[in-house]
């Protein structure tokens, strides 16, 4: 099954010092596309987010109305949530379209609004009072005063600030009713909550205003003032030094704790990644909520503090890649081995080569990357399952066989063992040299 169908029902607890609620948190995933949106539902997202129109903070992720609508609709279908993102730092001038924009995502029914801004938090409001609004990362809440202010301003959700420790978000769970999502993979940026200044400074795109030119993954060198054209050493590699870069965040292995503390919804990054990116990470936290629940279940709500998650799942993470990963502040302030890094990402093991988009006895596949006769690929199946084939042949758009299938291309596939069933919208991959 996939989407919010996949979500384990838990018992009752009474231990105050274990799990609050009854039910694993909500997987919500970023989709900066339709495409990416019905990958995310296949590979088992609850609940996704996405951005529409000027007043989102990924401006070149954004989807048209009629793919919202689409969007909406097909993800409902599924048994799967929908938020827009309203998470702009508004200006006088954003503020005259809105009410129709608002009304516009009333109208299609998505499920809530992720907002920022107080202005924004305001007027819709007033505008579309039945819409629930959750409130943005931007917000900045980092204390349970914080989340009684927006409690009793009317946020159903808060989407903490990336700056607390577990120990924190255990604080403000026992001080709010509302819902409470934590983003738990992810790039992060030198920034406070994601509020940068240094896009605009730099390249005059505001990021504030979703169109951050990310200036701290830019290569950098130190000059002295006095001495120009003569650069001195920072930590670099082969391809220049990343001072502002930071690793990415990773909570997988924390999952357990997170549950424990109250978590409502845990969200992943990454409207602007590949379909790849969003189909493989969301693919991985759906197995690992679900080990964890049949766990829970086998184990008693007791034993939630002991669950480890098995091997498999730190070798998948190898398999996607990344910037390294660090846990950011959830169990100590982060150092300088959280913030710096041997270069602007770290190659993963495998490369995505192409979508199903037919099932059957030979498959349909868009490529996305070479396949050559006799390559040996994974078949990304739900559920962590990854099957492994040999390619023993290939056919065109035209039914003619091929040995090699370029980028974006159409082709038939046939393989050693068969793919038995594959469903639309599953992802191949194969390992890639190093």
């Amino acid at each position: 099954m996939a989407g919010g169908r996949r979500k384990r029902e838990l018992q009752q607890m009474s231990d105050t010092d274990t799990i609050k609620f009854h039910t694993l948190p909500e997987l919500l995933a970023p989709v900066g596309t339709l495409e990416k949106l019905k990958i995310a539902v296949h590979y088992g997202a609850d609940a996704v987010y996405l951005g529409s129109g000027q007043y989102s903070l990924r401006a070149h992720a954004v989807m048209g109305p009629d793919d919202v609508a689409a969007g909406v609709a097909y993800a409902h279908s599924h048994g799967v949530k929908v938020y827009v993102t309203v998470n702009i730092m508004a200006h006088n001038r954003d503020l005259a379209d809105l009410p129709a924009y608002l009304e516009f995502l009333r109208d299609v029914k998505i499920d809530g609004l992720i907002i920022g801004d107080p202005g924004i938090f305001a007027l819709a409001r007033r505008t579309v009072p039945e819409l629930p609004i959750h409130l943005s990362t931007q917000a900045n809440v980092t204390n349970r005063e914080s989340a009684l202010f927006w409690q009793n301003q009317g946020a159903e959700r808060l989407n903490l600030a990336r700056e607390l420790s577990l120990a924190e978000i255990e604080e403000i769970r026992q001080a709010v009713r509302l819902k409470l999502e934590i983003f738990v993979h992810g790039a992060l940026c030198i920034s406070y909550s994601g509020r940068c200044s240094l896009s605009l400074y730099m390249t005059g795109r505001d990021a504030n205003l979703g169109q951050c030119a990310h200036p701290c993954r830019y290569r950098y060198v130190l000059q002295e003032e006095k001495r120009p054209g003569q650069y001195f050493p920072v930590e670099e590699d082969e391809r220049g030094a990343y001072i502002f870069n930071s690793k990415d965040l990773c909570l997988l292995h924390h999952l357990p704790a997170l549950i424990r503390a109250g978590a409502d919804s845990l969200k992943l990054e990454g409207r602007m990644k590949s379909i790849y990116y969003v189909g493989a990470i969301v693919r991985l936290y759906r197995a690992a909520l679900d080990f964890i629940g049949a766990e829970i279940e086998r184990l008693g709500p007791a034993k939630l503090g002991e669950i480890t998650l098995p091997p498999a799942f730190g070798e998948e993470l190898l398999k996607i890649g990344s910037r390294g990963y660090t846990d950011n502040f959830f169990t100590r302030p982060p150092t300088e081995n959280d913030m710096l890094h041997q270069g602007i990402d770290y190659q993963p093991t495998h490369a995505p080569v192409g979508i199903i988009r037919e099932g059957g006895e030979s498959p349909l596949i868009e490529t996305r990357n070479p396949i050559d006769l006799g390559d040996t690929l994974e078949y990304l199946d739900q559920g962590l399952r990854n099957i492994e084939v040999q390619v023993t042949g290939m056919t065109d758009s035209l039914g003619l066989p091929i040995l090699r299938a370029n980028p974006n291309a159409m082709i038939r596939l046939r393989t050693v063992p068969d793919l038995i069933s594959p469903t639309p919208y599953s992802l191949l991959r194969k390992k890639v040299a190093k």
